[in-house]
């Protein structure tokens, strides 16, 4: 390449920053209607600006608008065919504003459209959670500490603990919607204007709180992007989890659920395999997300203010973390839809490895008034014991018991089961299946009202 091409590769954003144009020809509006009340242009250009810009809108929305990278990005393009459209008024959109404050109000404007929509793409899967929860609120199934047998809990209780997690993860992204949601239209190149322009008006007018109060900032500042991108691989963190979760439960050595066909695959060349696919892709999905927050934070870390070309960076990583996170966010809301937990499975795994023996202590506790360190040591004596003849600690027989601590009675047996194990836990946000009920519905009533609002 010449070195004409070579900068023209690498100074050119057309490719990636094309998506901003619908909120480009918004801002566009905006600041071409506020020029016009403030006799900054006439009245008239400003209306014939408007309806060229409606024109262009439209050409995009067809996918007619053919976008040039000569141009080098959508700001120039849009303008370009702008002038084709109504010729010398479209010149005077560009007062009193420069390329640096329109990318930063257009990219706050996608990037807060953004998460308008995945809090309610995530509001929709915690629902889905939500009802499954409610739906097997008594199943039993083993919980894990470093993935062995702790203490049993229900389906409910484990699917309801993602519903908590997205609850932050919504919160995270409202506060950086929060935060990011002031104007920098009017900072210009990064000074101001002289131009007597209204920035409050037009600020309104695009749904911001503010104006950005400190130009310089105004035009340098990538925190929305950051913070929105921090929230977003913490929720993609989160999701992987769970969909770690999926791919090992659904292996033959537990084999705790069932998918169907709609989101897993086969084998080329082993015909019995059901592969966890979408799973597996998103929990790999989060190194995209992730990386995308660390590269801006290198971007940004060394910039003098205010802007510099090393900013264009922020944007393809950006829209395609963010575009990553809406596909894992559906995909996972479609395989929770679609997971079928397998009850007996589950069941016997929850008796496996002792795992009612933390009840047997509180029941030493309670009953025979031992500290809980010697209750602890008994417990552990029987656990041994129980071993020993490779039985469970409910058809160990009392004698083998009373061997270790002679007070314990038959009604030590009312604790040993896995059933009576989960109905015991009825401290809040514990795991009895009543305690589950109530939440899942509650987060269903709460949730489907959120809905309904919107």
């Amino acid at each position: 390449m010449s070195p004409a091409e070579i900068m023209e590769e690498i100074n050119a954003s057309i490719d990636f920053d094309q998506v901003l144009a619908p909120y480009d020809i918004r801002a566009s509006k905006a600041h071409a209607a506020m020029l016009g009340q403030q006799g900054i242009i006439s009245k008239d250009d400003a209306r014939k600006i408007a309806a060229g810009l409606d024109r262009v809108l439209a050409e995009i929305e067809k996918g007619e608008l053919t976008y040039s990278r000569a141009l080098e990005d959508v700001h120039m393009n849009v303008e370009s065919r702008l002038k084709e459209l109504i010729g010398e008024p479209a010149a005077r959109l560009h007062t009193a504003r420069s390329r640096n404050d329109q990318v930063a109000t257009d990219f706050r404007l996608y990037v807060r459209t953004w998460i308008d929509g995945a809090d309610a793409a995530l509001a929709a899967l915690q629902l889905v959670l939500a009802r499954k929860a409610e739906a097997h609120s008594a199943l039993i199934m083993p919980g894990f500490t470093h993935l062995q047998p702790a203490q049993p809990v229900t389906f409910g209780h484990h699917l309801l603990a993602y519903v908590e997690m997205l609850a932050r993860d919504r919160g995270r992204l409202g506060d950086a919607r929060s935060r990011l949601n002031e104007c920098p239209l009017g900072a210009a190149a990064l000074a101001g204007t002289s131009f007597p322009i209204d920035r409050q008006s037009t600020a309104e007018a695009l749904d911001f709180d503010r104006p950005t109060a400190n130009s310089l900032d105004a035009v340098s500042d990538r925190d929305f992007a950051l913070e929105t991108l921090a929230a977003a691989a913490i929720a993609a963190m989160h999701l992987s989890r769970l969909a770690d979760e999926i791919v090992v439960w659904m292996t033959p050595q537990f084999g705790f659920v069932r998918l169907s066909d709609r989101f897993t695959t086969g084998s080329s060349i082993m015909p019995q395999k059901r592969n966890p696919d979408a799973a597996e892709l998103v929990r790999a999905k989060l190194g995209r997300i992730a990386g995308a927050f660390q590269a801006l934070l290198v971007v940004m870390k060394g910039l003098p203010l205010a802007y510099a070309k090393d900013m264009q960076e922020d944007k393809e990583l950006t829209f395609d973390a963010l575009a990553s996170l809406k596909l894992a966010i559906a995909a996972m809301t479609g395989m929770v839809s679609d997971l079928e937990p397998r009850a007996e499975a589950m069941r016997a795994a929850a008796g496996a490895g002792y795992s009612t023996a933390t009840d047997l202590a509180d029941w030493l506790v309670r009953v025979l008034g031992l500290p809980f360190r010697a209750a602890h040591h008994v417990t552990g004596r029987i656990v041994a014991a129980a071993e020993a003849r490779n039985v469970t600690l409910e058809r160990l027989p009392l004698a083998a018991m009373q061997a270790v601590e002679p007070r314990i009675t038959g009604d030590v047996f009312s604790v040993l089961s896995v059933e009576n194990s989960v109905k015991s836990r009825r401290s809040y946000g514990g795991t009895a299946p009543q305690n589950v009920g109530k939440m899942a519905r509650a987060w269903i009533k709460r949730l489907e009202k959120q809905r309904e609002r919107d």
